[in-house]
Parts: C-alpha cells; sequence; structure tokens
C-alpha cells in the first residue's frame, strides 16, 4: 500500500524578496507530509499519546530544484529507505501538483525516541516488522533520484 501523499498550496506569507517560496517553507511542507506519512504509518500522533515514544528527526538534506510560487500547489510523496533498530530513514519528494514537475528533495534520518528518558530506544518488534515491510514495499520501486548526495563541490569543479 503507498505511503498518503500530502498536497497544500503554497500562501503569501511563504514568499521571500526574490518572488518564490522561501526555503524555510519547503522544509515546513515537509515537515506536514511527515506528520501524514508517520499517522498512517502508526508512529504519529496517536502513538505517543498511547506509548509514550515519539520521533525525533536526527538529520536531513535538502535539495531545490526549481522555483515554485504564491497560489501554485505542491504534492509530496515519502517513501520509506531502510529501518534499524532505532532508526528510520526516508524521503520526500515534492512535485508541482498540476505539471508533475519534481521541485525539491528531502532526506530524512530520524530516531525512535523514549519520550520519559528522552534518548533512542528500539522499535517495538511488532512496529518494526511492519516498518521494515513498508520498506521492503518501497524498495521495489525504482530509485529516486538524489538520494544520498552530499554537500559539496567535486575537486575538479573551478571556484568561483
Amino acid at each position: 500500500m503507498p505511503l498518503p501523499q500530502h498536497e497544500t498550496q503554497v500562501r503569501p506569507e511563504w514568499i521571500d524578496s526574490n518572488g518564490h517560496m522561501n526555503l524555510a517553507y519547503y522544509v515546513v511542507v515537509f515537515d506536514q507530509a511527515t506528520d501524514v506519512v508517520f499517522d498512517a504509518l502508526g508512529i504519529g500522533t496517536a502513538y505517543r499519546a498511547r506509548s509514550g515514544n515519539s520521533c525525533f528527526v536526527a538529520e536531513t538534506h535538502t535539495v531545490y530544484e526549481q522555483e515554485v510560487t504564491e497560489g501554485e500547489r505542491v504534492r509530496v510523496a515519502t517513501r520509506l529507505l531502510a529501518v534499524g533498530p532505532k532508526r528510520l530513514h526516508f524521503v520526500h519528494e515534492m512535485h508541482h501538483a498540476a505539471t508533475g514537475e519534481r521541485l525539491a528533495l528531502h532526506e530524512l534520518l530520524c530516531l525512535h525516541i523514549d519520550m520519559a528518558a528522552r534518548r533512542a530506544a528500539p522499535w517495538p518488534p511488532d512496529l518494526r516488522a511492519a516498518l521494515e515491510a513498508a520498506v521492503a514495499a518501497d524498495s521495489a520501486l525504482p530509485p529516486v533520484r538524489g538520494v544520498g548526495r552530499r554537500v559539496g563541490q567535486p575537486k575538479d569543479t573551478p571556484q568561483p
């Protein structure tokens, strides 16, 4: 079963002095998509209330590929990449809702957290098994272009 997608419209207050969506609001939209996906996976708000556990994002990498302007609609699709004893690695792709053009990529690593201890904790076995099944289903799809990129320039790139 594919993960739910998140769709929203670019708000006027998200536009910066360059006339396009400010980089911070791309992250806001990606964060909203994370909430939608986590709820669908059973690790969102209800899980936190029931279990006393949550997920904290430990690392992100965002690639901005195309501009988006006020009033345009964007859609975020999510793919799970890997799950470990205490981690979940996933990626969001933001597309223009009308054209389908990819606008940005947001790769994340989150930790499963025991909220009482405020420390990383192992996934419960049944939840980890469900996450592993979801990762396996997503791994059957074509790879997401740009996952695992590093920040920086190749050594042979001339400096400005």
